[in-house]
């Protein structure tokens, strides 16, 4: 019996769902679990980066699909990098797919569960569809045809998709709105789990301003940093933001100089700098995205973090950068709706604010009370870090996820 595991994405990659994936097969590998991952040969960030066709890492056997290599930026040919995908993948997993093997199939590119699922059944293999986000509802709502133009085509995915998370020996999913969600699809109860993703307690831990040498690299000693790390994707938004500094650079408060630190990429990263830049905004400082091996001093730098999500996307999606942000103990401002899943989790365990998403003036005052009291702020992000000690820290999920697949290994 083996765990095969498919995404587009695996180590060396630096994305959030290859991080978290490579998390889980390494610690079935070094488990004594046979593991292999089919992933493509591309970078998240440089689609012309050519990785080996194979590989092993940590006792996991990493298969990886030739496809085309066009990238994100251009839809057209992103479709065609996912065509050739499921068109390799097909192949692969139906010789790699013995009898009782665990087939995970993730969310990258979307509807691998309608994949996967008949190539499990003909090989009397079972099938975990581990859900990042939901597909094609995302897309209805912010992506190619948003405007119904692609309405018949996506009803019709829909549909397939459906039936493929019903035919699912199981369906994991990052939180209980996106659980409500599945199981409003007609997935029946015991076919849903929750598992939150996470970070690594071992990579990221706080650093003090005052040990945080890229913090003093980066110019930011003596001002009050507000962080923005990761993918700025459409998923996200970025015009409260605009509004917000806008607003404290026109009306700038008592205290220390209040600077946006905005570390990574995504689909809206480079148009946000360029509304940055026509605004002539001064206090926004840009950064490329970090190595893991420096994480705990990048997130570190920022007093406070910001997290945005769109409301039509609730239940579709839960930001993982939130729990990179737990881990090293730092307050979450969660720009998005105040029953969210993440909005849920900063109310229950104290750690933040949640302020409306086009409310630049809340975002505004938000951070001028986390500047003005830096008492309050640092007890918000001892609660951060307390909640992912306790709840969102990768043993925890690590654990989960193996007692998950044991049990599913074992059924006849």
């Amino acid at each position: 019996m083996a765990y095969i595991f498919i995404n587009r994405f695996f180590y060396p990659d630096h994305s959030a769902t290859s991080q978290l994936l490579t998390d889980l097969a390494v610690a079935l590998a070094q488990s004594g679990e046979m593991v292999t991952v089919i992933c493509s040969r591309q970078s998240y960030d440089d689609p012309q980066v050519k990785l080996t066709p194979s590989d092993r890492h940590q006792r996991v056997e990493i298969v990886r699909l030739w496809t085309t290599r066009f990238g994100r930026t251009n839809l057209a040919g992103r479709a065609v990098d996912y065509l050739t995908f499921y068109l390799s993948a097909a192949w692969r997993l139906m010789v790699l797919t013995g009898k009782n093997d665990v087939v995970v199939a993730k969310t990258d590119p979307p509807m691998l569960s309608v994949l996967a699922g008949p190539i499990a059944r003909l090989r009397g293999a079972k099938l975990v569809n581990w859900l990042q986000d939901l597909f094609p509802e995302v897309a209805m709502a912010v992506g190619p045809g948003k405007d119904g133009a692609m309405g018949p085509v996506y009803r019709f995915l829909k549909v397939l998709r459906d039936r493929s998370l019903r035919a699912a020996d199981m369906n994991v999913v990052l939180g209980e709105r996106m659980a409500a969600r599945v199981l409003s699809l007609g997935v029946a109860q015991e076919k849903v789990r929750v598992i939150s993703n996470w970070a690594d307690a071992r990579v990221l831990k706080p650093v003090s301003h005052e040990d945080n040498d890229l913090r003093r690299a980066w110019g930011l000693d003596g001002q009050f940093v507000v962080g923005y790390s990761g993918n700025l994707g459409r998923a996200h938004e970025y015009e409260t933001l605009i509004d917000a500094i806008e607003f404290l650079e026109k009306n700038p408060p008592p205290g220390p100089t209040i600077v946006w630190l905005c570390i990574g990429g995504g689909a809206l990263y480079d148009e946000f700098a360029r509304q940055a830049a026509r605004k002539h905004l001064r206090s926004v400082v840009f950064k490329p995205y970090q190595s893991r091996e420096i994480l705990s001093q990048s997130l570190s730098a920022a007093d406070v973090h910001l997290v945005s999500l769109r409301r039509e996307l609730e239940g579709l999606i839960v930001p993982s950068k939130f729990f990179g942000i737990a881990a090293v103990g730092r307050p979450t401002i969660f720009i998005g709706d105040a029953d969210g899943e993440i909005a849920r989790i900063i109310a229950h365990h104290d750690c933040g604010v949640t302020v409306a998403p086009g409310d630049g003036a809340a975002l505004a005052g938000a951070v001028h009370e986390f500047a003005e009291h830096p008492d309050r702020t640092a007890h918000l992000g001892k609660n951060a870090r307390v909640a992912f000690e306790g709840t969102f820290q990768q043993s925890i999920a690590i654990k989960q996820w193996q007692h998950l697949l044991t049990s599913i290994a074992s059924r006849a």
